[in-house]
């Protein structure tokens, strides 16, 4: 075993036995696609799959952040290891995390149970980190029970998540205006348990009955029934209905075969991504030397050509397409 080998070997035990510096350099490691990061995660691989991953969502000023720090708290009273990963917007000039979640949940900072680490997007749409699945598994194999995944909060977009989570909460407010119709369209189709938080503001009656109102339309045979659960995260109200429902749906989801489909679905869209990833990288070293997609696009810019016949071109010189 070479030396690059030993050093990813102690960095993989050192994960497993959960420290906190190890875990920390491999979420970095997969966010910035370090050379190490494919090794890695290959090891780590077989010591994941029994953390249940959490997908918190919902539009911004819903106090999504508070809600998650509420609820680490709770689990970890309940003697379970949670892990945090709260996806933020990128700077448009490091490509960092502009908000830092975790300057919110410092309550838990010192905490060995509890693992907190801001991600920032990246340019990802969907409200989620493209890394934010690898970093998850990272959390997974350190042991941690439940992994909550914070999304950005920017609208009704915001449905990448369910491609990842074992379960969704969708959070909502009273009084934004028009309510659940700002955001139905998307967001509302995805949630496993609906979280009216805020519940004390004026409007909570008229909000859930409109969350019920759409629930009802839903077709009779649907497996489960979405929840809602009301909340005030502030002051801790609810928390433990949310737990309760949290682990009523996880238990009926394994126990109807939904765990094990939606994990399925989960690793079939990965595999794409991966592929997809791996395809393009290797397109571009292969047909696009430096200079030549800039060039490529002055002649589409110029009408010299067009962006169908320069793909086709791009296409047939990688040998992914037939001359």
């Amino acid at each position: 075993m070479s030396e690059a080998d030993n050093r990813i070997q102690d960095w993989v035990e050192n994960i497993f036995r959960g420290d906190v510096r190890a875990i920390s350099r491999a979420i970095t490691a997969v966010e910035n696609r370090d050379s190490d990061s494919h090794a890695l995660l290959k090891l780590l691989f077989p010591r994941t799959g029994k953390a249940a991953l959490i997908g918190i969502t919902g539009p911004a000023g819903a106090g999504k952040s508070t809600l998650v720090d509420g609820l680490a708290a709770l689990m970890r009273n309940q003697g379970h290891s949670v892990g945090i990963l709260a996806i933020d917007p990128s700077s448009p000039f490091s490509g960092g995390a502009i908000l830092g979640d975790r300057i919110r949940m410092q309550a838990h900072a010192a905490a060995s149970d509890i693992f907190i680490r801001s991600m920032a997007t990246r340019g990802a749409l969907g409200g989620i980190s493209s890394a934010t699945l690898d970093a998850a598994m990272v959390l997974d194999a350190a042991g941690k029970d439940f992994i909550l995944i914070e999304t950005v909060g920017v609208g009704q977009d915001e449905v990448e998540i369910i491609r990842l989570a074992d379960i969704t909460l969708v959070l909502s407010i009273p009084g934004t205006g028009d309510d659940v119709q700002a955001f139905k369209a998307g967001i509302m189709e995805i949630a496993d348990i609906f979280v009216l938080n805020k519940s004390d503001l004026p409007g909570a009656d008229r909000v859930e009955q409109e969350i019920r109102s759409l629930l009802s339309l839903a077709p009779e045979s649907q497996a489960w029934r979405p929840e809602i659960i009301r909340t005030v995260a502030t002051r801790q109200e609810g928390l433990e209905n949310l737990w309760q429902a949290i682990t009523r749906y996880l238990a009926f989801s394994r126990e109807r075969g939904i765990f094990d489909d939606r994990r399925r679905e989960h690793w079939q869209a990965r595999i794409m991504s991966l592929l997809q990833s791996r395809l393009l990288d290797q397109l571009l070293r292969n047909a696009l030397p430096d200079g030549a997609l800039s060039e490529y696009a002055a002649q589409v810019a110029s009408r010299q050509s067009d962006p169908y016949e320069i793909t086709d071109l791009i296409l047939k010189q990688s040998g992914h397409l037939n001359p």
